[in-house]
């Protein structure tokens, strides 16, 4: 995820060299890809049962912060106007912070909604036959239990 930020990042700010003035749209869709990226991972990790799928998630979404950042300067200095080492300080106060939280959110969004999908059964699985039901359904009400009668036994 971190690498998908970066790249994206440097994509904006080469397209805000040239396009100065029309950037609404090329951002909008970046951010769309990014959030769509870390919704649809996250949904398939959690559609596929991944043991600590979010703590995974959250130590990914810290890790993607400052990564992004340090890729964003790196990608920038390379490929658009020869960035500094004085940008870093930015891209890892509120620019990692921002990459962090794109990143967390959608994840969250995402495991929240694979872990509802329903899931074929896995091949050692007996699959359920018409007449039988997967499971026992409990009745909505308890059974009454009559007490014991007091009648003398004889």
């Amino acid at each position: 995820m971190a690498v998908l930020h970066g790249v994206a990042l440097t994509v904006l700010a080469k397209y805000a060299v040239y396009h100065p003035t029309d950037q609404a749209l090329p951002v909008s869709l970046a951010l769309a890809v990014l959030v769509g990226a870390a919704a649809l991972w996250s949904a398939l990790d959690a559609w596929r049962g991944l043991p600590d799928r979010g703590r995974v998630w959250f130590v990914s979404a810290l890790i993607a912060g400052p990564v992004a950042g340090i890729l964003y300067v790196l990608g920038r200095a390379v490929f658009v106007d020869q960035t500094g080492v004085s940008e870093l300080g930015g891209a890892l106060t509120g620019g990692a912070a921002f990459s962090a939280l794109l990143v967390l959110i959608p994840a969250g969004l995402g495991l929240f909604v694979g872990g509802r999908i329903g899931r074929s059964p896995e091949s050692g699985e007996p699959e359920p036959e018409s007449g039988e039901e997967a499971r026992e359904v409990p009745s909505p009400r308890p059974r009454r239990v009559r007490p014991p009668s007091r009648e003398p036994r004889g």
